[in-house]
């Protein structure tokens, strides 16, 4: 029986590296064994900040709606706490939105935490 190479999947496991390496510099883009180390690393990278864009959105809507709240007089967190003594369920991005392309609409969430403040 014939010895079996691992000729045709070992070249599709190497066009798919290459692939993905695509547009690198260098032997990053061209040579197997370099282009999978630097693929497999991006890869990591693209895991681990999918995670750490969901934080750094949190805190860019924090920053927006204390900016909003201080304008009207209110910290962040006596905002919030008003909000949630008067019930009102909006998440954050809506809120920060809110500050910023409809300042009306915020002064009425301002309002609303007042009341829940003095209530």
């Amino acid at each position: 029986m014939p010895r079996a190479k691992g000729g045709v999947k070992a070249r599709k496991r190497h066009k798919k590296y290459l692939k993905q390496a695509s547009g690198f510099i260098g032997g990053r883009g061209r040579l197997y064994r370099q282009a999978r180390e630097t693929v497999e690393r991006g890869l990591v990278f693209a895991y681990r900040d999918r995670k750490v864009n969901k934080r750094n959105f949190r805190s860019l809507w924090i920053v927006r709606i204390n900016a909003a709240a201080r304008l009207a007089g209110l910290s962040y967190s006596q905002f919030m706490n008003g909000l949630k003594k008067a019930n009102v369920a909006l998440d954050r991005k809506v809120m920060a939105d809110l500050a910023v392309s409809d300042p009306k609409a915020f002064g009425d969430l301002v309002n609303a935490a007042r009341k829940g403040l003095a209530a």
